[in-house]
């Protein structure tokens, strides 16, 4: 179902994916990291690539998620990083614990064509954070890994690469290994994980994990927010309440 009320092609046809519906913060406290300008998308993982996603843009984009950099300095900010800098992260626990999403963020750091590029100019990319209520247009739409199962049979897997994500109310958001949105749940397709489901974050291929916890260790990526709205035909943004 689509959201209450009407809209011209404003926000349709925005070149910016992230809609602010109730915003928390504008956050500009931090400097863009060199990478942020320059990152190809996807930038990690180059499989199960999102139906959302433009992969001719470069730079971190709006609507994916902006992650505290402090390996490249102090009080930098950026994507998630290519797969080398995830590598290298992962393998440094002071490193790992000090890598977490601050927010989303709001336009795209290199910019569009025919636009104004107030981010090259002055090394700043705006995010929303501390709370409030957003849709995107820009998510993980597809696993981009296999995903085994973890259950009584363990080692059948149930969601190969390119399988479709399933977005539910209630849900909870977490960053991809691309920074993009995805649903931390997804309900198991066989006979061995019933109710449960599997929590993403246990694959280190799928999201990244590390973020106050080491790989395996159940809920360790941080919470981005909870979906109020999964995307469908007739609205593709995903809608969410913010958490972080």
């Amino acid at each position: 179902m689509p959201l209450h009320g009407q809209a011209s092609g404003g926000w349709t046809e925005s070149s910016s994916a992230l809609r602010i519906l109730n915003l928390g913060i504008r956050n500009s406290i931090g400097v863009l990291a060199d990478d942020a300008f320059t990152q190809a998308n996807p930038v990690a993982v180059a499989t199960g690539i999102s139906t959302r996603l433009d992969v001719t843009q470069v730079g971190v984009l709006s609507g994916s998620v902006c992650f505290g950099r402090p390996a490249a300095g102090n009080n930098f900010v950026g994507g998630p990083g290519t797969n080398a800098i995830q590598v290298l992260i992962q393998a440094s626990p002071i490193r790992a614990l000090t890598y977490r999403p601050l927010g989303v963020f709001i336009n795209s750091a290199s910019g569009n064509a025919y636009e104004n590029t107030p981010a090259v100019a002055s090394g700043i990319g705006p995010y929303v954070s501390a709370m409030g209520t957003y849709a995107s247009a820009l998510y993980e739409t597809d696993t981009i890994a296999a995903v085994a199962d973890a259950g009584a049979g363990g080692g059948q897997a149930y969601a190969t690469i390119g399988t479709n994500l399933v977005y539910t109310t209630g849900n909870e958001l977490i960053a991809s290994r691309n920074g993009f949105l995805m649903p931390k749940w997804q309900v198991a397709d066989d006979a061995t994980m019933p109710t449960t489901g599997l929590d993403q974050p246990e694959l280190a291929a799928q999201s990244f994990v590390g973020i106050g916890g080491a790989a395996g260790v159940r809920g360790s990526s941080t919470i981005i927010g909870v979906v109020k709205m999964a995307p469908d035909a007739f609205q593709t943004e995903v809608v969410w309440d913010q958490r972080v």
